[in-house]
């Protein structure tokens, strides 16, 4: 049976982001030798996963709770630097020190129910069948756009997270943040120096965490995140049951009312936004920036079937429960850096022991996949 241009291989991770390379890493030590036994595609032009696109404003010494990938520290890094850099440059030196080989850019756009108990993982570069897929896709691709009435009328500018530049651009301008997470603070905090003007909208009412956020704490924030993706549900943040945290930046920001939190608007007009209800108000902007997160990337997993009827997909530790050869890491809990490290070493674990108890058809009929263009 020949698959070519793609492969035949045990296992496909998909996303070569911490999860993606923290289950590549320990799919290696557990013996699955890359480009032979094991093939990692991502889409990203450059090792640095979802970090590789963050704004040039947060330098790393902004970055919070960033743990090493497995088997090698990440050290002597400038705080002062971009995230994007230091991160893309530590991403790379591992693939490279741990010979991961991994394909880019290579797009993924299904994985289906192949022939002898393969999933058929078509991609760019060819389709390969595989007995087990790791998903490491993460959720940077899928930018959360909420929809309010009039939101094709605003003649100002709309943009999303994953688009921000940083705060230059808003010079002068009177800038709307919508959201309640980091990030929303993150970018009033910034843009706030530079604005003529900003004003922060939340659905809830943000709740400020005291006190430092200590092991005790982030695994209960984890076993709530994980009590809602084992129910089959969409998977939310971990952060979104943190709370926000109050530190110095924070305090100040709240004294000087750069954190005074209105109630979301009912509708976008041309040249703003508008309350409704017994006492309507409207306000001028000329820029809405949507803080409102991410969605799972996992659309290309539709052919298999997977989502629950509270539309997410249930999983065990990080395998999917209605089709055991399917792994997702950086999901739901383990969104996390340490997280995304934990379950990567779990779902090699388990591929391990599936692919020993599931011997298959085509084992030995194993065909090296393509080398990529620029490789």
């Amino acid at each position: 049976m020949n698959y070519l241009p793609g492969g035949v291989v045990d296992v496909v991770v998909v996303g070569a982001g911490q999860a993606g390379l923290s289950a590549a890493y320990h799919l290696r030590r557990g013996g699955f030798e890359p480009d032979r036994d094991v093939v990692v595609l991502d889409h990203a032009p450059r090792p640095g996963g979802a970090w590789q696109f963050r704004w040039p404003s947060l330098t790393y010494g902004k970055v919070h709770g960033m743990h090493a990938l497995p088997g090698m520290e990440l050290t002597g890094a400038d705080a002062g630097r971009p995230s994007a850099e230091v991160i893309g440059e530590y991403f790379a030196r591992y693939e490279e020190r741990f010979g991961l080989r991994v394909h880019r850019p290579v797009d993924v756009s299904a994985v289906r129910e192949g022939e002898d108990g393969r999933l058929l993982v078509e991609s760019s570069e060819g389709t390969y069948a595989a007995r087990a897929l790791v998903n490491a896709t993460g959720t940077w691709d899928r930018p959360f756009w909420p929809r309010y009435p009039g939101q094709e009328t605003f003649r100002g500018r709309q943009l999303h997270t994953a688009q921000y530049p940083g705060p230059e651009e808003f010079a002068g301008q009177r800038v709307i943040v919508v959201g309640g997470g980091a990030s929303g603070t993150q970018h009033l905090m910034e843009i706030a120096e530079v604005a003529a003007g900003t004003t922060w909208v939340t659905r809830r009412e943000p709740v400020w965490r005291e006190g430092p956020f200590d092991e005790e704490a982030g695994r209960a924030a984890v076993a709530l995140v994980e009590e809602r993706v084992r129910r089959g549900l969409p998977p939310r943040s971990v952060v979104s049951v943190t709370g926000l945290p109050l530190n110095d930046a924070t305090r100040r920001a709240r004294e000087s009312g750069v954190l005074d939190r209105l109630p979301m608007f009912d509708r976008i007009t041309p040249t703003g936004v508008a309350w409704d209800g017994p006492e309507p108000r409207t306000l001028d902007a000329d820029v809405i920036l949507w803080a409102t997160g991410f969605r799972p990337a996992v659309d290309h997993l539709t052919p298999l079937r997977l989502r629950e009827p509270g539309g997410g997909i249930r999983v065990d530790g990080a395998r999917a429960v209605r089709d055991e050869r399917v792994h997702l890491v950086g999901y739901g809990p383990s969104a996390s850096t340490i997280g995304a490290n934990r379950a990567g070493r779990a779902a090699a674990r388990d591929i391990g022991r599936l692919l020993r108890r599931r011997p298959g058809a085509l084992d030995g009929a194993v065909s090296s996949p393509p080398t990529p263009a620029g490789r």
